[in-house]
C-alpha cells in the first residue's frame, strides 16, 4: 500500500472517530418516519385473499427492498370490529403479520403486544378479508416496537450497534423523549425512525421531522 492510500485511510479513520465524538456529545440527529398499520403476507394467503396465482403489484417502493403494494384488505377483530383499507407491504414473506396502533387494538378488541417485526408467537389473533376470500391468524397482531433503520455507516457515526437499545428526543414544542428505541442496522437500510400513528400525534411529529438519539 503506498503511502497516498495510507494517508486517505488514516483521514478517513480519524473523519469517523470525530464523527462519533460529536454525536456522542450532542446526539445524533434522525428523520422519522410515521408508520400506519400496514399487513405482511405470504404467498399462500395472498392467493387465499386475491385469486390463485395473484401477485401484489407495487404502489410505491421502500427500503430494504420492501414496497408498498396496490392491495387493501379489512382486518377483523374477535369482536367483529373491523379496520377497512389495510395496505399490504411487500414482498410476500414466510410468515404473514399485522401491524396496528395501540388505538388499532381497542378498536379491534384483540391484545396485541408490543413486538420486533417477525416476532408474532402468542400475539393477538385476527381475520383478514380480501376481495376473494378470507384467512384467520391463530397470532400474528402485534404493536411494531418503535426503532431505528440504519446503514453501517450511520450506526458508526451514530455510535451504535445492530439491537442497541436508545433514548430519542423529539427537541419541538411536545418534548417528547422516547425511551426503548431499538437501533437495526443493515446495508440496505436508509437512515429513519419508524413511529407508529400514536406515538406521532402524541409527540406532534409527522414524517419528515427529525428526533435526536440520547443515548
Amino acid at each position: 500500500m503506498d503511502n497516498n492510500n495510507v494517508a486517505l485511510i488514516t483521514k478517513m479513520v480519524l473523519e469517523a472517530i470525530e464523527h462519533q465524538k460529536a454525536s456522542e456529545e450532542n446526539g445524533y440527529m434522525v428523520p422519522v418516519g410515521v408508520s400506519a398499520r400496514h399487513i405482511h403476507l405470504t404467498q399462500e394467503h395472498v392467493e387465499a385473499l386475491f385469486g390463485e396465482g395473484y401477485q401484489l403489484t407495487k404502489r410505491k417502493e421502500l427500503m430494504g427492498g420492501q414496497f408498498a403494494s396496490n392491495e387493501t384488505v379489512t382486518i377483523v377483530g374477535l369482536k367483529l370490529r373491523a379496520i377497512e383499507n389495510v395496505r399490504i407491504l411487500g414482498p410476500v414473506r414466510s410468515r404473514s403479520q399485522v401491524e396496528v396502533s395501540a388505538t388499532d387494538a381497542l378498536r379491534l378488541g384483540v391484545k396485541a403486544p408490543i413486538r420486533e417485526s417477525g416476532n408474532v408467537e402468542g400475539s393477538a389473533a385476527i381475520a383478514v378479508v380480501g376481495p376473494k376470500g378470507a384467512i384467520y391468524l391463530d397470532e400474528g397482531c402485534i404493536i411494531a416496537k418503535r426503532h431505528i433503520h440504519m446503514a453501517p455507516k450511520d450506526a458508526m457515526a451514530a455510535g451504535v450497534h445492530d439491537g442497541d437499545i436508545v433514548s430519542v428526543k423529539a427537541e419541538n414544542e411536545r418534548g417528547t423523549v422516547f425511551n426503548h428505541v431499538q437501533i437495526r442496522v443493515d446495508d440496505s437500510f436508509t437512515l429513519e425512525m419508524h413511529i407508529d400513528t400514536d406515538e406521532a400525534n402524541a409527540a406532534k411529529i409527522t414524517t419528515g421531522d427529525t428526533v435526536r438519539i440520547i443515548k
